[in-house]
């Protein structure tokens, strides 16, 4: 045997005298439990469940890009202006034992250009058991469908509490409302030559709203009354399906002008909601003042009545169109023609993605 033999046999005794050992185990590290979002559908579409909470949460909004056509103003000499509108409103729902518990908060910014913009708290308040407390839009903010009728309050937003009761097809509610930006009685100063409030902004209100459906038929009965002013207002309207649209008329009374309706002493309305196509809706509208002084803005001095007032009159057309899902157009031009004023036309185009 030579020593090439010799060291193959002494290798391979090696080998076989060597025992085997196995690899180490690769131990994979256990993954961080991941607790998904989960759906809501205890209060309709849209909720999901805050992680590790049973709080239900609702996110929504739109997007709106709008021009304006009507006469200048001090701040802008163009009888046009374009502004862009951003608002985001976060619900929040939850079961007690009273009831739902709901958490409201609507977020508001508003941009006439790069520099000119505010953004504002459009709403904020609790509800729970038909009570609601925070700052929320009152009875007096609801309309007829289109944009000709002027009935409703010069400022509809509120700190308020309210309690309402409702059913499927009908609700009564009450409220108790601070009115520190309505609207404030004065008396004529000559050496002023201008209005001069009575009172500061310290204004209280109190309100009720009445209301509901009956089959195709829908209607609403909001009173108010301003304790500073000492004038309260009244309105009711109705809807009904009539062949291809919805009719809807709407009567306004106001014993003064007050913070809930100062436009005019009393005013009908009337409209009709043609649904031309499923994306296509067209609305003529009409409107007659009784004794009109105007709008007014919100902290402005108005008379302490109507007395002497001429008569108005008002004629608009709305026409909405749905372009595709949550994103639509609309466009309107409305005609006002005051007895002891000059007439003016209005109108804007709008655009808007809600989500």
């Amino acid at each position: 045997m030579n020593i090439k033999m010799v060291l193959l046999a002494s290798a391979a005794a090696f080998a076989a005298s060597t025992p085997v050992l196995a690899a180490d185990a690769i131990v994979a590290a256990e993954p961080e439990p991941v607790e998904y979002v989960r759906v809501c559908d205890a209060y309709g579409t849209g909720y999901f469940y805050i992680p590790g909470t049973e709080t239900c949460l609702k996110i929504e909004g739109y997007i709106r890009f709008q021009v304006n056509v009507g006469p200048t103003s001090d701040t802008n000499d163009s009888s046009w202006d374009a502004v862009t509108r951003g608002q985001v409103q976060f619900t929040a729902k939850s079961d007690t034992e009273y009831g739902p518990l709901t958490g409201v908060i609507v977020l508001q910014a508003n941009a006439d250009n790069a520099t000119n913009q505010d953004t504002i708290l459009d709403s904020a308040y609790l509800d729970v058991a038909g009570f609601r407390a925070g700052l929320f839009y009152s009875w007096w903010d609801d309309g007829l469908s289109g944009e000709t009728d002027d009935i409703g309050s010069v400022v509809t937003l509120h700190n308020s509490i309210r309690y309402q009761y409702e059913t499927g097809s009908f609700y009564a509610g009450i409220s108790v409302d601070e009115l520190e930006d309505g609207v404030y009685q004065g008396d004529f100063d000559p050496a002023l030559d201008a209005l001069v409030a009575n009172d500061g902004p310290n204004n209280v209100g109190v309100a009720f709203g009445i209301g509901g459906t009956a089959g195709a038929f829908s209607y609403q009965i909001t009173g108010g009354w301003d304790f500073d002013n000492e004038d309260g207002a009244i309105r009711a309207m109705g809807t009904a399906e009539l062949g291809p649209g919805t009719l809807g008329l709407a009567v306004v009374y106001s014993s003064g002008p007050n913070s809930y309706y100062s436009t005019a002493e009393w005013a009908v309305a009337a409209e009709y909601a043609i649904k031309a196509t499923d994306k296509l809706k067209i609305t003529p509208g009409v409107q007659y003042y009784g004794n009109y002084i105007g709008g007014a803005d919100p902290f402005a001095t108005v008379p302490d009545s109507f007395d002497g007032a001429g008569d108005a009159w008002k004629a608009g057309l709305t026409v909405d169109y749905q372009i595709v899902d949550n994103f639509y157009a609309k466009a309107s031009v409305q005609y006002l023609d005051p007895e002891d004023g000059d007439d003016v036309t209005t109108g804007y185009f709008r655009l808007q993605r809600s989500f």
